[in-house]
């Protein structure tokens, strides 16, 4: 089982749990490599602690070699060097994505830094407890960057509804490094004087609490739709922001829903 990322390549998710890779394995025990290709649409807060929504078109790619590894735009790329029966563990790597200045809008963009997309790599443990609830935790390094990210997540499989349609729900919690907040969610004295604000110095601190739900409805023997709905909270300093009280918002919401084909 894989661990949690975000849906598609961006910051809502379908999750570590896979109703594509479960779809597959109820039909064919064997250990042959998975692939899944696809398209869809998403919904989603314009820039972390954003009040307003952007819409776009996303692709979907998956490559799972069943119990080594997985390279997806869901879950980035997972490498199991642990390969236990219930526990897993190794390499991680996923994007980090930024804010451009249509992210932001015309009011913050001359003001607030725009953050390019970066790679981040580190490692993951997690336990399969049994069919139904998997537990975990990962830790992530911007490589061109200097933040830092901590994970803890459950992943909870629940009973397939009319036989063939797979849905769960995970819940989630990440803290971040004083380098990651004050990027996203500080503010100098520049800043702050031309916002009429208060400066803010964020510091290392939990970052965001989520709960998603995700469903998946096989449409074919291999085809399916993908959909998901997700609430988050921001935590700690990021929630304590001017940048967030007076621009944004604490509650976070996204959809998504894509297209699969998997052979």
């Amino acid at each position: 089982m894989t661990i949690f990322s975000r849906f598609f390549v961006i910051s809502i998710a379908f999750a570590a749990w896979s109703p594509l890779a479960r779809a597959q394995d109820s039909a064919d025990a064997s250990n042959a490599p998975i692939y899944a290709i696809g398209a869809g649409v998403q919904r989603l807060p314009a820039w972390l602690g954003a009040k307003h929504q952007r819409t776009q078109a996303v692709p979907f790619f998956d490559i799972e070699l069943p119990g080594k590894a997985e390279l997806s735009s869901v879950d980035g790329l997972t490498v199991d060097v642990v390969r236990g029966k219930h526990w897993h563990g190794g390499l991680y790597a996923d994007i980090v994505w930024g804010r451009s200045r249509g992210d932001l809008g015309p009011q913050l963009s001359p003001v607030v830094k725009r953050i390019n997309d970066r790679l981040a790599g580190g490692g993951y443990l997690e336990n399969e407890i049994n069919k139904t609830v998997t537990i975990g935790a990962r830790a992530l390094r911007e490589l061109g960057g200097n933040g830092a990210y901590a994970d803890l997540y459950t992943d909870i499989t629940l009973p397939k509804m009319f036989t063939h349609v797979e849905h769960g729900f995970e819940f989630s919690l990440r803290a971040a490094n004083a380098a990651s907040n004050r990027e996203r969610f500080g503010l100098d004295a520049s800043q702050a004087t031309q916002l009429n604000l208060a400066p803010s110095r964020p510091g290392s601190s939990w970052q965001q609490a989520a709960l998603q739900y995700q469903i998946f409805v096989p449409t074919s023997q291999h085809t399916g739709i993908a959909a998901n709905v997700e609430y988050a909270r921001l935590l700690g300093d990021p929630a304590r922001s001017p940048l967030v009280k007076n621009f944004g918002q604490r509650n976070q919401i996204s959809e998504g829903i894509a297209f699969v084909y998997h052979f």
